[in-house]
């Protein structure tokens, strides 16, 4: 049966994948933009679904990486291309047996090459790519708290606050409301304010952390989430009696680093930029760096001694404390790592928007970061990342776009199945029923997958072993309930 299966494989399989993408470069040359976005990312599902061997599907992924950059020249469809760039990247980390130095070449490939096209193509897809960065590293550093030590995290938006106002105030204006000196400061202290954001964040993590971190669970939580919570309030209050955060208006403008060095090294090799895509291509890959650095970091420290403490205390606190694991100093170095992180993408945060104000801070931010890491599988890096991707396409592209496609189609007076679109309640769109989506999504993923997308490895393994436990369970009880008791039988 195994051969037969590989026969068939390599003889149907491979022929209809590259069928397929065949058919998207015919389409980009008739000017189908949607036909052939639609074609590859079909040929890409079944490159990650059905591709049975390394060489094959490493040459259709490099076939599809062509089509989906020559995609970006058609004028159509390129957010359907960039989605398909990201999903090609997907299948290359969870391709276990592809070598890592191909791995490296194609999402070099990917990252500095045929995203960036996209960019220059549709400049939203690098204001995308930079959020989806921005989220990715903080769903890392939840990750670290959530995913790997168990601690439950609902105000992780006060330390994105806490480092993005800490460049908004000196790096505006801002700052000689209530002391003097030269501002706003050199934009190019930005990357000194990152390891500011670092430290003053990690040092609020413990002392928030001191008393809260004695406490487990739902009492964890609320702590928590009136941490964050004070933050927010503090910074929409703080204009008087010293107008520091400027209250509920925000900061702006807030200082850029000077990029004239990049620009000339753009020219050099033969990128032109514009006033719409210079700073945008830069804090793109100034976030490809940061993402890099914050993916060596939790890789390390999954390997160390503290990574191995945090994971004894998420599985079993008291086996973790009887081996000698201090649990609040443990505990603590989980909570201020996670905290680091999300000041240091505050710092960015703030410089690229060049605007801060309270309302980006709000629950919802924390419960949509933690929503990140339970859809991508807590513990997992690429999970985080993946999860990061997901909603910030559904939130910021997705549902936008769907709800200006309906809006073409009401202004058109569009009749759908004798029901004149241009009837169509505003209140209908896609766009305002985010949250009702984002939660769906979480309730689907608690009931048919716990484990996340990209589980963990343990939590793989775990949930393996408890399908057949339970299946053997269900078989036991049909077999002992099939009849009635004896007392219900009437039996003595």
């Amino acid at each position: 049966m195994t051969s037969l299966s590989r026969a068939f494989s390599e003889r149907v399989t491979l022929p209809f994948i590259f069928g397929l993408t065949g058919l998207s470069l015919v389409a980009q040359l008739f000017g189908r933009g949607g036909a052939a976005a639609v074609c590859g990312l079909l040929a890409l599902i079944a490159v990650a679904v059905l591709s049975p061997r390394r060489i094959p599907k490493i040459l259709a992924l490099a076939l599809l990486t062509f089509v989906f950059s020559i995609g970006f020249k058609s004028g159509g469809s390129v957010d359907l291309f960039f989605i398909g760039l990201l999903g090609i990247l997907l299948v290359l980390i969870r391709t276990k047996e592809t070598p890592v130095w191909i791995k490296v070449l194609f999402g070099g490939a990917i990252l500095l090459v045929a995203i960036p096209l996209a960019g220059f193509a549709n400049t939203f897809l690098f204001e995308l790519g930079i959020q989806i960065g921005i989220y990715a590293a903080m769903s890392l550093g939840l990750n670290v708290v959530v995913g790997m030590a168990g601690l439950l995290d609902l105000g992780y938006a006060a330390f994105f606050a806490i480092g993005a106002y800490t460049w908004a105030i000196f790096g505006s204006p801002q700052a000689h409301n209530f002391m003097r000196g030269n501002f706003p400061l050199n934009g190019q202290l930005m990357f000194v304010f990152m390891l500011v954001a670092i430290c003053t964040t990690a040092i609020t993590g413990i002392v928030i952390g001191l008393p809260a971190l004695r406490l487990k669970g739902d009492y964890l939580a609320i702590v928590t989430l009136g941490l964050g919570e004070m933050i927010r309030v503090l910074a929409n209050n703080l204009d008087h009696p010293a107008n520091i955060t400027n209250g509920p208006q925000g900061i702006t403008p807030i200082s850029r680093p000077p990029i004239g060095w990049f620009r000339a090294a753009a020219s050099f090799i033969g990128i032109k930029l514009d006033a719409r895509t210079d700073y945008q291509f830069f804090f793109y890959l100034l976030m490809l760096v940061v993402i890099g650095i914050i993916v060596f970091i939790n890789v390390n420290l999954g390997k160390s001694r503290f990574g191995r403490a945090w994971i004894a205390i998420r599985e079993d606190e008291i086996a973790a404390r009887s081996m000698g694991v201090p649990l609040v100093q443990t505990k603590l170095l989980a909570f201020s790592t996670g905290a680091a992180f999300s000041g240091a993408m505050g710092v960015i945060f703030a410089a690229q928007r060049t605007f801060v104000s309270p309302e980006t801070f709000t629950i919802l931010a924390s419960t949509t970061i933690l929503g990140m890491v339970v859809l991508g599988g807590m513990g997992s890096i690429d999970g985080a990342i993946l999860g990061a991707a997901a909603l910030s396409i559904l939130n910021l592209d997705l549902l936008k776009k769907l709800s200006e496609y309906l809006n073409d189609l009401r202004q058109q007076g569009t009749v759908v199945l004798g029901y004149n679109l241009a009837h169509l309640p505003s209140q209908l769109d896609p766009a305002q029923y985010e949250r009702l989506i984002f939660g769906a999504v979480l309730i689907l993923m608690m009931i048919f997958r716990p484990e996340g997308l990209l589980p963990e490895r343990r939590h793989a393994l775990e949930s393996r072993e408890e399908q057949p436990d339970e299946e053997a369970a269900e078989a036991t009880t049909g077999s002992q309930g099939g009849g009635p008791s004896a007392e219900e039988a009437g039996e003595p």
